[in-house]
């Protein structure tokens, strides 16, 4: 079996023991799916016709401010990438979802979603409990934008990607924080003098 069917399958038996003919309709359901650096999953004006499982890599979610990009998400290997509100509503994104690194991922279509929730007794358990940890991640981001200065927010970025700081190019980490990147010297430097 292929790594990334394995990695998916750990993940949802975390969540909740499943049978083997429901292991099996999962990975009747999810394609594998790959993007190089650069590329998009999502495009603001598209509906996201898909969710994914990112196997391996680096996503960044991002909107147009003006002219300026602002990135305020990062999804890394293991986790469920989207946006849900186009997905379930049908209806055209804002968000952009863009590949970091080489992306290795499974996606499913919104039908074959439904059927999973349907057919494996505990689908909605499961369709639940993702959707859950994707709105908190969500309320957490715009709670950040609204009451966090600059220095907060790039705490906000160490306490929550800490392990990805070396993966992710500075300017996005800027565009995380909500400056630019000369900008970001500085305020990493007076997080340090805070901590220190």
């Amino acid at each position: 079996m292929e790594q990334r069917y394995i990695h998916i399958l750990k993940l949802v038996n975390q969540i909740s023991k499943i049978g083997s003919l429901e292991e099996q309709l999962i990975i009747d359901s999810f394609k594998p799916f790959n993007l190089k650096k650069g590329e998009y999953f999502l495009e603001s004006g598209k509906i996201n016709r898909h969710v994914a499982f990112l196997h391996s890599g680096l996503i960044r979610y991002f909107v147009y401010n003006n002219s300026d990009e602002a990135t305020f998400e990062f999804t890394k290997e293991g986790e469920f990438l989207a946006d849900y509100q186009s997905f379930n509503n049908k209806t055209p994104s804002l968000q952009n979802i863009q590949a970091i690194e080489d992306c290795e991922m499974l996606i499913i279509s919104y039908s074959d979603l439904q059927n999973i929730f349907n057919k494996v007794s505990t689908g909605n358990l499961i369709g639940r409990i993702i959707i859950e940890h994707r709105f908190d991640i969500m309320v957490r981001q715009l709670l950040a934008i609204y009451m966090q200065g600059h220095v907060e927010r790039y705490k906000s970025f160490v306490d929550n990607y800490s392990g990805l700081a070396q993966r992710i190019p500075q300017y996005h980490i800027a565009s995380y924080v909500g400056v630019k990147p000369p900008s970001l010297s500085r305020i990493k430097k007076k997080f340090v003098k805070g901590i220190s």
